[in-house]
């Protein structure tokens, strides 16, 4: 059942078009891989989908609603949350805070209700604290909860990300290149928890700059180049496509790909 689809979608910066004519679809529970080589389009591709664009042209709709258009926390409301290429916490934070501000979209208390410290803001922020800690537990950064986000190693600053992503109890997940960074024990680790994440049936869009990893995660794949979609499918058949390696290694790529493979 398809989650999420891209109709149509151009976004142009005056002559520049960064996107064009893309189609995307996403079923509900898969793990799809977005890929290209740098300057192809895939945040901008992002950035659409999450409201911090609008579309020169075309529609993303979930579950067959229309959200470009609305705003940015209005798209988290309806179920998509994001992380980004270049860390985005609340430095000043603590951990366990950036988690807590992640579950804003699903509080009820409102403004009188904080002021005046009711009982049910009261329950409502104890049942906050326990999903917090509840996530931090499922990535492994409990006892992290009381130190600065900006403290955290770079791996751990961004499971964070992720963690106050799921904060927003989101369907669909999408991680800018959530394993820049990491050594090789860390990404074995986001290996892990990003299948524990679809397990649970969130839905996941990837940007992955590791193509093993990209390649071993990945339900299907869709490739991007200079804005417009090359090729989409199965992983196995991404990594022998000509248009998908000469986008990414040269017009000798592909004759070179194929010597090596003989």
């Amino acid at each position: 059942m398809e989650l999420l689809k891209v109709d149509h979608v151009t976004m142009q910066f005056g002559g520049l078009k960064a996107i064009n004519e893309l189609d995307m679809s996403i079923e509900k529970g898969e793990i799809h891989g977005l890929l290209g080589p740098n300057g192809s389009g895939k945040t901008t591709c992002f950035n659409v989908i999450s409201g911090v664009y609008q579309p020169t042209e075309g529609e993303v709709l979930l579950e067959g609603q229309r959200i470009n258009g609305r705003q940015k926390h209005q798209i988290n409301e309806l179920g998509i949350a994001r992380t980004f290429q270049h860390i985005s916490l609340f430095s000043a934070m603590n951990v366990l805070e950036n988690v807590m501000v992640g579950q804003h979209c699903r509080t009820n208390a409102g403004i009188a209700s904080s002021i005046l410290h009711t009982r049910s803001q009261r329950l409502e922020e104890r049942r906050m604290v326990e999903r917090a800690y509840e996530l931090l537990d499922f990535v492994g950064l409990t006892k992290r909860a009381g130190e600065l986000a900006c403290n955290l190693p770079y791996g751990e600053q961004r499971l964070l990300e992720i963690v106050r992503g799921l904060a927003s109890g989101p369907k669909l997940l999408m991680l800018d290149e959530a394993s820049a960074g990491m050594n090789s024990v860390e990404k074995d680790n986001l290996i892990r928890i990003i299948h524990a994440i679809s397990d649970q049936g969130i839905t996941i869009l990837m940007i992955e700059h590791d193509m093993k990893l990209a390649m071993s995660l990945s339900d299907q794949i869709t490739v991007l180049d200079h804005g417009t979609k090359i090729a989409e499918g199965l992983p196995q058949s991404i990594q022998t496509n000509p248009q998908v390696i000469e986008a990414y290694l040269g017009k000798g790529g592909v004759e070179r790909a194929k010597h090596a493979a003989g």
